[in-house]
């Protein structure tokens, strides 16, 4: 009888080791930030919303894209601030991933407008008050010494939940590897999060 006792006693540690184990699947620290900034006090006029809030439009926005800096754990890949701003007196909704496309030259292979992939890992929902900011960041990754250079001249881009585009001038002395085919390519959008305040 100790004996059943013993191994039903090492049965259930074992089912609870495996239930509890520890998983290898990385954390999405970008997206739980985004929500701790979200739910934040919006002193700085940014604000969980709710889906009663009308979303941003393409006309209440402009888009100014910030300074590239280099990934530490990365080199050769950037993370450039793309930036929306409320140019209205009213309050919208800011959330989701944008589209962008990067414009240039015409690639023998891809042509002149590299469509960047999504990456979903922002806040879910988000307000901008007006004159104030919501941010998503554009990855790049640059050509290796070798590697064919492109260098955009323009990026579009489509706040989401909008169907028309905004532009802004491309860095000009940041060229990017097109990866057009590729399963997993260095260049993506993430998601808005919302500005700190």
């Amino acid at each position: 009888m100790k004996r059943i006792l013993i191994g039903i006693g090492t049965a259930a540690g074992a089912f609870l080791l495996a239930a509890c184990g520890t998983s290898t699947a990385a954390p999405a620290p970008a997206a739980g930030a985004a929500n701790g900034a979200a739910a934040a006090p919006a002193g700085g006029g940014v604000a969980a919303a709710s889906t009663a809030t009308p979303r941003c439009t393409t006309a209440d926005l402009e888009v100014l894209l910030g300074k590239p800096a280099e990934k530490n754990d990365a080199p050769g890949q950037y993370d450039i601030p793309l930036t929306y701003r409320n140019t209205t007196d009213h309050t919208c909704g800011l959330y989701g991933v944008p589209g962008v496309d990067l414009v240039g030259p015409d690639e023998p292979a891809f042509g002149p407008v590299y469509h960047l992939p999504r990456v979903d890992n922002g806040v879910k929902y988000n307000e901008v008050t007006a004159g104030t900011t919501a941010s998503a960041t554009i990855t790049v990754l640059k050509p290796a010494d070798g590697q064919p250079a492109w260098t955009p001249s323009k990026l579009n881009t489509i706040p989401p939940g909008s169907t028309r585009a905004l532009s802004a001038a491309w860095l000009p002395d940041l060229p990017v590897l097109r990866q057009d085919a590729a399963t997993h390519p260095g260049s993506y959008v993430n998601g808005i999060l919302a500005d700190p305040s």
